[in-house]
C-alpha cells in the first residue's frame, strides 16, 4: 500500500528486531515503556511471545519514501486469547458453535500486560491524518489474513474513539488505579482517608512486618542476578498455582534488567536471608504500573504491603502522579485505588456475528457503569466533604 504523493509506504514485520530501536521510539515515545522497543523486542528475543506460543509478530509500520518510520502498531496474529486480560474466550465459542472459524485472529497489544498505553505510535511532528492511515491499514491486513477479527486492547482514550469512528466496536473495562494528589507523605495520603481505612491499613502494614519481614525497594543500580532468580521462582510458583502456566522465561527478566533496568522498581520481602515475596514494577514518566507478584509461604497482609503500599510510597518519593495496580482486584479500592475505565476496540469481519456482540457490549457497558459507580460510592476509603 502506498499514497503516491507522498509516497507512504505500509508493510509488516515478523521480527522488531528488524527496525533500529532508536526508530520505533521515537514513533512510541519516552512515557510508557511497554510500547518501548527493549520491551517488545524482549518479548520476542526470550521466547515470551513468538509463533510457538501463540503470539506471531506482525507489526505494522508506516514510512515515508526514504524509509524513515513515520508510525507503527504493535500487532501479533494469536491462535488463542491467552496473555489478553480482556477477555473474549465466550465470542470465540459462540462462533465456532456457529460454524465460523474465530482463530487466528489480529491483536494490536502490549503481551502479557493489561496497561493502558499508546497503541497507534506516531512520530511527532507528522501530518495529522498518520493514524487513519494506521487504522485503515490494520484493517486491510485483517482483510488479507481473512481473519475473524481484530483487536486492539488497552488503547488511551482518544485512540478509542478514533477506532469507533473506523468501525471498530468499543467494550468498556474497569481497573483500580491510585492518583498522587500532592502528598508529601504516607502519612499525608492516610491523612485524606476515612478514619476506620486509616487504622486497617496501618495494621495491615504492621501485620505483614512480623515475623521478621523485611522489604527492599531496588531500582536500577541496585538491582543483581540473585534478585531476579529469586524473583523468578516467585513468579514461576504463582504462575503454576493461578494459570498452570507461566507466560515469562527467565530470559526475559535478564533482557529487562540489561535493557530497562532504570524503569524497574522490584520491591522484594525477605526473612533473614531468604527472599519470600516480590512484586515487579515499571516505572513510566508520570506511573508506575506494577505487573507481576509472586509469593513461596503465607504471609498475611504480605501481597497489600508489597503491591500497594510500597508501590504508593515509591511514587510519593519519586513525585509520580499514578499507580496502576494492574488487571482486577476490587479489594484495592479499600486501599486508595479507586475505578478506572480501562478500553478495548474490535473489528469483527462477519457482519452478523459483529451485531451479536453490539447487543452484548451494550448490556455489559451499562452494568460496568453502574457497578464503577457504586463501588466508589459505597467502598471508597476517602473521607466525605461533611467529615
Amino acid at each position: 500500500m502506498a499514497d503516491g504523493a507522498d509516497r507512504l509506504c505500509i508493510r509488516v514485520i515478523d521480527k522488531l528486531a528488524e527496525i533500529p530501536a532508536a526508530e520505533w521510539d521515537a514513533c512510541a515515545g519516552p512515557d510508557n515503556p511497554f510500547v518501548s522497543h527493549a520491551f517488545l523486542e524482549a518479548l520476542e528475543a526470550s521466547g515470551s511471545a513468538c509463533a510457538e506460543t501463540g503470539w506471531l509478530p506482525q507489526h505494522l509500520l508506516l514510512a515515508d519514501g526514504g524509509g524513515r518510520l513515520l508510525g507503527a502498531v504493535p500487532m501479533y496474529l494469536k491462535t488463542h486469547s491467552y496473555g489478553e486480560y480482556v477477555f473474549d474466550h465466550g465470542w470465540a465459542s459462540a462462533y465456532e458453535r456457529a460454524g465460523g472459524r474465530y482463530y487466528p485472529k489480529l491483536q494490536a497489544a502490549v503481551p502479557f500486560t493489561p496497561v493502558t498505553g499508546p497503541r497507534l505510535l506516531i512520530r511527532p511532528g507528522c501530518a495529522a491524518d498518520a493514524a487513519g492511515t494506521l487504522v485503515a491499514a490494520m484493517i486491510e491486513v485483517a482483510r488479507q489474513r481473512k481473519v475473524s477479527s481484530l483487536h486492539v486492547t488497552f488503547p488511551t482514550r482518544p485512540e478509542w474513539e478514533r477506532l469507533a469512528q473506523a468501525g471498530f466496536l468499543q467494550r468498556l473495562g474497569r481497573q483500580f488505579h491510585w492518583e498522587n494528589e500532592g502528598y508529601a507523605s504516607f502519612e499525608d495520603f492516610l491523612a485524606a482517608l476515612n478514619s476506620r481505612k486509616r487504622k486497617q491499613i496501618r495494621r495491615e502494614r504492621r501485620e505483614a512486618m512480623q515475623g521478621g519481614i523485611e522489604i527492599e525497594t531496588l531500582n536500577g543500580n541496585d538491582l543483581e542476578t540473585r534478585h531476579w532468580d529469586a524473583f523468578f521462582r516467585f513468579y514461576m510458583s504463582t504462575s503454576d498455582r493461578k494459570w498452570g502456566s507461566a507466560y515469562l522465561t527467565r530470559k526475559f527478566f535478564d533482557l529487562l534488567h540489561e535493557r530497562l533496568k532504570h524503569r524497574v522498581v522490584l520491591v522484594l520481602a525477605r526473612r533473614g536471608q531468604r527472599y519470600v515475596a516480590g512484586a515487579l514494577n515499571l516505572m513510566g514518566s508520570d506511573t508506575l504500573f506494577g505487573r507481576n507478584w509472586g509469593c513461596v509461604g503465607d504471609f498475611p497482609f504480605l501481597h497489600f504491603e508489597a503491591c500497594y503500599y510500597r508501590a504508593i510510597d515509591f511514587a510519593i518519593a519519586r513525585g509520580l502522579k499514578h499507580v496502576e495496580a494492574g488487571a482486577q482486584g476490587q479489594h484495592k479500592i479499600q486501599r486508595g485505588y479507586l475505578p478506572t475505565a480501562t478500553y478495548s476496540a474490535h473489528w469483527i469481519r462477519d457482519p452478523g456475528f459483529a451485531r451479536a456482540i453490539v447487543d452484548f457490549l451494550k448490556r455489559e457497558r451499562a452494568a460496568i457503569e453502574s457497578e464503577m459507580e457504586e463501588l466508589e460510592e459505597g467502598l471508597s476509603p476517602f473521607k466525605c466533604e461533611a467529615e
